[in-house]
């Protein structure tokens, strides 16, 4: 059990019980000493302006409304104990075994980031190197690192066209 790694799943939950079921579940692993088993759970959020009349205010908005993530190794105690928290109604997944994300859906998701060096910066050319852009140059124009991108320019069809792409798309072109 010990050389299992602990994946990312998604849990369904009651309309606005996502907080609750996310600190019960943290609560009830502590309680139950679980935890290596049931590593992080996550509402991914995010902060939105809102505008009513005259006001703004910032709200924050859950990204998956009903939804939980639960980054855990699969047992059947795990599965019991997220099972039978209140609110929860089971989890994502085709029948009763739970079917993990893969890493590419937990990075686009936002349930978790990486971390990426940059070695360019704006003004240095670059060569695509992922994606449906693979080996294209193009010359950075803005970078932001928050967000986890880069926009470049490449040419395309005898015109200058700006592409956004995630910063481990890009790297520095070798003079």
């Amino acid at each position: 059990m010990a050389d299992q790694e602990a994946k990312w799943y998604v849990v369904h939950t009651y309309s606005g019980y996502e907080n609750k079921v996310a600190a019960d579940l943290m609560t009830t692993a502590e309680n139950r000493n679980l935890q290596d088993m049931i590593v992080d759970v996550k509402v991914p959020t995010e902060i939105v302006t809102e505008t009513v009349g005259d006001k703004t205010k910032e709200v924050e908005n859950k990204i998956y409304p009903c939804y939980v993530f639960v980054k855990m190794i699969y047992t059947d105690e795990t599965w019991y104990v997220v099972r039978n928290i209140r609110g929860c109604t089971g989890f994502v997944g085709p029948g009763s075994k739970p079917v993990p994300l893969t890493d590419a859906e937990v990075y686009r998701m936002g349930v978790e980031t990486r971390s990426v060096k940059v070695n360019y910066s704006v003004g240095d050319s670059v060569r695509i190197i992922d994606g449906p852009l693979d080996d294209f140059v193009g010359v950075v124009e803005e970078i932001d690192a928050d967000k986890n991108y880069v926009r470049v320019i490449v040419s395309m069809f005898g015109r200058e066209t700006p592409v956004e792409l995630e910063l481990g798309q890009a790297e520095l072109l070798e003079e």
